[in-house]
């Protein structure tokens, strides 16, 4: 435990503490001006509530760790700038306050509010604090919403665009993701998920009274290739383990993998390999799942040679194939390369594993390996289109790898979408598709491939950046405003439809200029030429009219359904 009775500056402690032990007296948080904004969206916090949740059904009694938060804090004080941690405690307390807005209980409620503010002491004359400080900008918004009781209303019915920082509408979207989340669950199913977190869940709190140290801690923390990864503890391990005349032989086909793919790549390898070969996703530290779930058949049968050879080398070479995408074949590699190239774009790597996995298995069929990456390439970008999170995301490729590895090969269930995925992702498509960062761009680099009825093409380009032919803010003055009413460039504007690729940086106002002017000048390059087929379709266009945006909409839409086989562009 951290205490606040000796903390000299050159002592460092690093103790596990129960949330209920964090959100407490003993600690009074603050986020120093200088550390970047909360930045955690709702993916983040999809993901934190989920593998929470998951962890309570898993197993209620062990212990769940959220990782280390690394703290300044002073001898005798509680004191504490959050130098590592922002994040998740922040979220926590999100959570936490959601919780409580939902609460019938008014005992619950007022526990609740106490692991968010210290309560006051009047005949002390103490007025309430909160636990956590934010960075002064946004803890208005903060105190307002999060920290004060009965926001929920207000938080539902607020208006994001007119928050003034991003950290704020984090903070917001956030919140109305847990209510949402939230009021799906009973009042005891709540009530559980709160004790749960307050007595199994656990954080590693590092304090230091000193800030260099603390800086230093951090920096330690978070290096790349620099501190022991768990592939450098594994090596002495499995090496050890083989016989003294073969050891120098293997540590060098070691050492060889490590250095084709680099440090942290080679590290890269053991948590896919893991996933590979447990088919569940990762609930603690790799150190010890990987050596529970891969490592302990070979060193009980003092296999340890087989394990590289068989194992991890031809991992670390599909990984390669993988990351590179440098598959070779006497025939069919470029398509392979092509298609591993396109799941690079995601914004993800979970579909990494199923992928070694195959070029582990069937390296040696091009043919196979085209069906197969087919196939990945469809069930990832419909979870990307429809922004299926984290973990239901990693299920889904853990479900597909058991049945890979039963055998249904091509045909396994998990490669298909059944008709409510495939309506979700056409109505993902046929909607505000640019307000989705993520997703717009993929989406518009494989129509494009599409449209060039080719499947090699690639997109080397130093810049690659999405434009409206309609704009988003055309000047009060403009042919646009007299060519569209508000409702139709409300409509329009984010579609599909109405969007293209550049090979350059944005220019803001040359994309609010006229639509003549725009495609001769700014959608195309030198000569009147364009780098892309999705730009050379609006260029030839004479105007740019509701009729021929629609046109467009409908047109396109046909095409991505068709790509992913995504049943009837009018079945949504």
């Amino acid at each position: 435990m951290v205490t606040t009775e000796a903390l000299p500056s050159s002592k460092i402690q690093a103790n596990e503490h129960a949330l209920s032990d964090v959100f407490n007296a003993k600690f009074n948080f603050s986020i120093p001006d200088y550390q970047r904004p909360y930045s955690w969206g709702q993916e983040q916090a999809a993901e934190l509530l989920s593998d929470i949740q998951d962890a309570a059904e898993r197993s209620p009694e062990e212990p769940y760790f959220l990782g280390s938060i690394v703290l300044v804090k002073t001898a005798g004080s509680a004191d504490a700038d959050v130098i590592d941690g922002q994040q998740r405690l922040t979220t926590l307390t999100i959570l936490f306050a959601m919780i409580r807005e939902l609460t019938i209980d008014p005992e619950l409620r007022g526990n609740l509010q106490s692991l968010i503010v210290e309560l006051g002491n009047k005949a002390l004359g103490l007025a309430p604090k909160p636990r956590l400080t934010i960075r002064s900008r946004d803890s208005e918004v903060f105190n307002k919403y999060i920290q004060s009781q009965g926001s929920a209303p207000e938080i539902q019915s607020l208006d994001l665009e007119g928050l003034a920082t991003d950290s704020q509408k984090a903070v917001i979207g956030n919140a109305r993701y847990f209510l949402t989340e939230l009021t799906k669950m009973t009042e005891d199913e709540r009530l559980d998920l709160i004790r749960h977190l307050l007595r199994k869940t656990f954080l590693v709190v590092v304090a230091t009274a000193d800030l260099s140290s603390a800086h230093r801690i951090f920096s330690v923390m978070n290096a790349r290739g620099m501190d022991l990864t768990p592939a450098d503890m594994f090596k002495a391990e499995i090496i050890g383990k083989i016989d003294d005349s073969s050891k120098e032989k293997y540590a060098k086909k070691w050492e060889d993998a490590e250095e084709q793919l680099g440090r942290q790549g080679f590290a890269d390898v053991f948590l896919y390999v893991r996933m590979v070969i447990a088919k569940i996703r990762g609930h603690r530290e790799l150190l010890l799942e990987f050596k529970e779930q891969v490592l302990s058949p070979h060193l009980k049968d003092h296999s340890a040679d087989h394990f590289v050879d068989h194992v991890l080398l031809p991992y670390a070479s599909a990984y390669s194939q993988v990351r590179d995408a440098n598959f070779s074949a006497t025939h069919g590699a470029d398509e392979i390369n092509a298609w591993l190239t396109r799941l690079a774009q995601l914004d993800n790597n979970d579909w990494v594993p199923p992928a070694i996995w195959a070029l582990k298995e069937h390296g040696d069929d091009p043919t196979w390996l085209g069906q197969f990456f087919a196939r990945l390439e469809r069930l990832a970008a419909s979870m990307l289109i429809r922004r299926v999170y984290t973990t239901p995301r990693a299920q889904r490729y853990v479900e597909l790898l058991k049945q890979l590895g039963n055998g249904d090969g091509l045909e396994s269930a998990a490669f298909e979408l059944d008709e409510a995925e495939r309506s979700e992702t056409r109505l993902a498509l046929d909607g505000p598709l640019y307000q989705n960062k993520r997703v717009v761009k993929y989406v518009l680099l494989r129509l494009d491939e599409t449209l060039t009825q080719s499947s090699g093409v690639t997109y080397a380009h130093k810049y690659i950046s999405v434009e409206h032919v309609l704009p988003q803010n055309p000047k009060e003055d403009s042919q646009w405003r007299q060519d569209f009413t508000d409702d139709e460039r409300t409509i329009w504007t984010h579609r599909v439809g109405n969007l293209l690729l550049l090979n350059r940086v944005k220019n803001s106002e040359a994309s609010n200029r006229d639509f003549t002017h725009k495609k001769q000048g700014y959608f195309t390059g030198k000569n009147g030429v364009t780098n892309y087929a999705l730009t050379t379709q609006v260029v030839q266009q004479e105007a740019w009219t509701t009729e021929v945006l629609e046109n467009s909409q409908t047109d396109r839409m046909k095409m991505l359904v068709k790509l992913w086989e995504l049943g009837s562009v009018h079945s949504s």
